[in-house]
């Protein structure tokens, strides 16, 4: 997978915190989302349905590091038919906290099992536990 693009109109930022420039278009990281949901644990994958996930290309303005967000209801904790919950996972984010290709691939697996874990209601100590995290 090739990385940058020279493409006009992509939102790309200008520059790095870190100083690497790792730049990868909307559809080249959907394809590393895409690649994260499919090598989900399968123990953490059977305690979730009804989750939507969406890319986002930057982190909220009160919080622009945040690489992503799970909203809803945790499973653990509904009474009824609530949902869909929403992962946001944040491109920019992730590409700005990452040096090269192989670190945003595995930073995006972690954040989608991160944020999966949330929906089942799985907190961050646990989830570490579990080597998750």
């Amino acid at each position: 997978m090739p990385q940058g693009s020279d493409r006009p109109g992509e939102d790309l930022p200008d520059s790095r915190q870190n100083g690497a420039v790792i730049s990868v278009s909307p559809a080249q990281f959907e394809e590393l989302v895409a690649h994260a949901l499919e090598r989900v644990p399968l123990e953490l994958a059977r305690l979730v349905d009804n989750v939507v996930f969406v890319i986002e290309a930057e982190a909220p303005p009160d919080d622009p590091d945040l690489l992503g967000l799970y909203e809803g209801v945790p499973h653990t904790e509904r009474s009824g038919a609530e949902g869909p919950d929403v992962v946001s996972i944040f491109r920019l984010a992730l590409c700005d906290a990452c040096d090269d290709l192989d670190e945003l691939t595995r930073e995006v697996r972690i954040t989608v099992i991160h944020e999966l874990a949330h929906a089942a209601g799985i907190d961050d100590d646990r989830l570490h536990d579990l080597g998750w995290g």
